[in-house]
């Protein structure tokens, strides 16, 4: 099985440096809504005004409340009780009007991100999608962007009010009451914010330690499914649980740790509050003894506290949520900023057709740097002919088909369709003019009629029906309860090999390309069915210019030129009778191969 690298995490937490950079790189999806962002903003200083200006109303009528002569304690204005009343909507009503207009902001931002993202990875090599975990980057991408809604929220819906909150009422202690108020609620806040930053920057290790593990335990899980078949063969589904076990036992540890270091903060925390608090109402108790402040003012304290500390404790929760966060989106952003190793060239043109001739000349190519793959090949296969090239398993077959769709590029020498270097064609016009079967066919998990209309998406009904006719499909479809509308499953799963294979060559035939690859196309076929496709194979061919990649020589005898491949070298090409006649490397795979059919026959 091949051994897959993952993203490595940041081996320490982040600086407030790259913080600042996580949070930059959002300003701009913000901006494109600036006019919201501002109103969004105001509803939220509005509703904070509204907030602060209650206790002092509710102040104003237990001091009336408190008078001695009843009749002046009736004489309460109503515009102070319909004020009380009337700022407490409105801190309300401002509140959520904040959030219904900054929805559409933070929603549309995680969209554009996530569709970035998305679109990024499909533009990344083939070589990144071979090196990466497909649970752990689905992982990655799905933290990262409900992070980026989060991290939104929480700025404006919860920093920004307390942190406005907080200037509001120290401004009032300082104006209203003296030094000592402000004084302690300043200390109090400086001590909560330091031990928070301190010990959630400790905690932070423990939380990407505890990610890491996740999503490598998400990663093996969904590798063992996507196995489900070779697991059964093997008789390994203990083995499986057990290898599966191992990684929740450490995510366990991890989660464990977490949460006793949460407890430890979220101690410490109450502890600095209760203090600050104690400390408040002992001034506030000793200003109403000493008869300088009143009752209404030691619930006008009070009510502040109240205000302060119950969203400055929730924000403690923030903080570490805000840190997490900024994890995860770094691991988006990282995702976003992954090199692209196969890029259009700024000059690059689109590729002209119908008609395309291919050619390798003296190409050299190594998937790893170390190990080459191709030695100076070099063939030409003129538009509307067929080419078709065999050899051993390992020879450098399947590589060519790579090399002409672009997934990887070639180390020297070059590719060409139509005398151009493909290097200089636009990606995109490159592969709209290949058409390809391949010899692993992946289906989606959709119905049949989705898998082979994704050829062509733009395909009509009686053309995705002509199609699976053409593949010699539709027989075997219409047996099916849901016809067209069956579900193949995970990977195709539901289907057999050779049903498979049909449907890649259905979605082949519509996309109608000048140039066809055949991967080892029929090769999961029974004798029978290969016979009937591949002579629908030999008719979508005609007038295409066609690479054949084949394991039985049987299937390439009708190609224009038959090209033999050892060990990454051309050692013969010719047509196939010429082949035989030179006696060499074709002449015995083909002797060998009619050994192996013959035997065949005389055991059935």
């Amino acid at each position: 099985m091949r051994k897959h690298s993952s993203l490595p995490l940041p081996a320490s937490p982040p600086t407030e440096r790259q913080d600042w950079a996580t949070v930059k790189s959002l300003l701009p999806y913000l901006w494109q809504w600036k006019w919201r962002v501002f109103f969004a903003l105001s509803c939220l200083i509005a509703a904070k005004l509204a907030n602060v200006a209650v206790p002092i109303i509710f102040k104003h009528i237990v001091d009336t409340l408190g008078l001695d002569e009843p009749s002046k304690v009736m004489l309460v204005p109503l515009g102070l009780l319909a004020a009380y009343g009337g700022l407490r909507f409105s801190a309300s009503m401002f509140g959520e009007l904040r959030e219904v207009i900054f929805a559409r902001v933070s929603q549309r931002a995680v969209r554009n991100i996530a569709l970035q993202v998305f679109s990024h990875l499909h533009s990344l090599s083939l070589r990144f999608h071979l090196e990466r975990q497909t649970g752990g980057l689905t992982r990655d991408i799905e933290r990262g962007t409900r992070a980026v809604g989060s991290l939104l929220s929480y700025t404006l819906y919860s920093i920004l009010p307390t942190i406005v909150e907080i200037l509001l009422v120290l401004g009032i202690l300082l104006v209203k009451y003296e030094p000592s108020f402000a004084v302690i609620t300043i200390v109090t806040l400086a001590l909560y914010i330091t031990f928070t930053v301190i010990v959630t920057n400790w905690r932070t290790h423990l939380r990407r330690e505890a990610n890491e593990i996740d999503s490598a335990a998400n990663s093996r899980a969904i590798d063992s499914l996507l196995n489900y078949e070779t697991v059964k063969y093997f008789n390994n589904e203990r083995w499986e649980a057990e290898r599966y076990d191992a990684q929740m036992q450490r995510w366990e540890t991890a989660q464990v740790k977490t949460q006793l270091s949460l407890s430890f903060l979220n101690i410490g925390q109450a502890l600095i509050i209760s203090i600050g608090v104690a400390l408040m109402m002992w001034r506030a108790a000793a200003g109403v003894a000493a008869g300088q402040m009143t009752v209404g003012d030691i619930v006008l304290v009070n009510a502040f506290l109240i205000q302060l500390y119950i969203p400055l404790n929730f924000l403690g929760v923030l903080y570490r949520e805000i840190r997490q966060s900024l994890t995860d989106i770094e691991r988006l952003f990282a995702l976003k900023q992954q090199h692209l190793e196969i890029q259009d060239s700024p000059d690059a043109r689109p590729l002209q057709t119908p008609a395309c001739a291919v050619s390798f000349d003296k190409v050299h190519f190594s998937y790893d740097g170390q190990r080459e793959i191709l030695h100076g090949v070099s063939f030409d296969i003129p538009a509307g002919s067929s080419l078709a090239v065999v050899g051993h398993s390992g020879s450098g077959k399947s590589t060519l088909a790579r090399l002409l769709y672009r997934f990887y590029d070639v180390g020297s020498g070059a590719v060409r369709i139509n005398g151009d270097d493909i290097r200089k064609l636009t990606q995109a016009s490159l592969r709209a003019a290949i058409g390809i079967v391949p010899q692993d066919t992946v289906l989606f998990n959709d119905t049949i009629f989705y898998n082979i209309q994704y050829g062509r998406p733009s395909a009509s009904e009686e053309e995705v029906y002509a199609a699976a006719r053409a593949a010699q499909l539709d027989g075997f479809i219409l047996r099916l309860p849901a016809g067209y509308q069956t579900q193949v499953g995970e990977r195709g799963l539901k289907l057999s090999g050779g049903e498979k294979q049909r449907v890649a060559i259905a979605r082949a035939l519509l996309k109608n390309p000048p140039i066809l690859i055949f991967d080892e196309a029929t090769s999961a076929l029974d004798s029978k069915t290969e016979q009937a496709i591949q002579e629908q194979l030999d008719l979508a061919a005609q007038g295409r210019t066609s690479l054949i990649i084949a394991h039985r020589l049987s299937t390439v005898m009708k190609a224009d030129q038959i090209l033999v491949l050892d060990q990454g070298k051309v050692v013969e090409q010719g047509r196939h009778r010429e082949l035989l006649e030179a006696g060499g490397t074709y002449a015995q795979m083909w002797a060998l191969q009619m050994q192996e059919e013959e035997t065949a026959a005389a055991l059935l």
